[in-house]
């Protein structure tokens, strides 16, 4: 069973990502976790307390999924191309309120390294996985490629969350993958 705590930013997280970063409150944390009133602001005294927490619980639960997740094998282009479409529509489909959240967070945190610290160390992560699959499917600029790759992939990702959930993804990772190997 989830701690108090673990409700909390539980709560918190999908706040942000329904109704955004302005509607996190202790007050509606609690309400939306279904505890008593007070309960938030006693382990996040202060509203950046509880921001700094949401943005450090999103980062630990990614990484915690990541690392329980059954990933087939990428070595060929194509498996490369299923598998980012297939982590795309689970970003945009069943997480897309988390990804709202994510996107949110990072906005908040623009000014703040501290609060930025934990969502860029995610990402670093996720960059040195993307750079691994493609040193596996060949490309030359592994490095590069997966800095154009991942900025077609985040803008795919804002497009869904936000103007059009039922953009196509296929097309747009494949081409992005076919160019990151020419």
């Amino acid at each position: 069973m989830a701690s108090t705590r673990e409700r909390a930013l539980d709560a918190a997280l999908a706040l942000v990502g329904k109704q955004g970063i302005r509607a996190l409150t202790h007050a509606r944390v609690d309400e939306r976790a279904g505890l008593p009133k007070g309960s938030t602001s006693n382990w996040f005294r202060t509203r950046e307390a509880l921001v700094a927490g949401v943005v450090a619980w999103l980062a630990e639960s990614e990484r915690a999924e990541f690392a329980e997740a059954e990933t087939p094998p990428v070595d060929t282009p194509e498996e490369m191309i299923e598998a980012l479409s297939a982590l795309i529509a689970l970003q945009t489909g069943p997480f897309a309120g988390r990804t709202r959240a994510r996107y949110a967070l990072f906005l908040e945190g623009a000014g703040d390294a501290g609060l930025l610290a934990p969502l860029l160390e995610q990402r670093r992560v996720f960059v040195e996985w993307t750079v691994a699959l493609l040193e596996r499917v060949g490309a030359r600029s592994p490095e590069e490629a997966a800095r154009a790759l991942m900025a077609a992939a985040d803008g795919l990702v804002l497009h869904r969350v936000t103007v059009d959930p039922d953009a196509e993804i296929r097309p747009v990772v494949e081409r992005a993958v076919r160019s990151a190997l020419d």
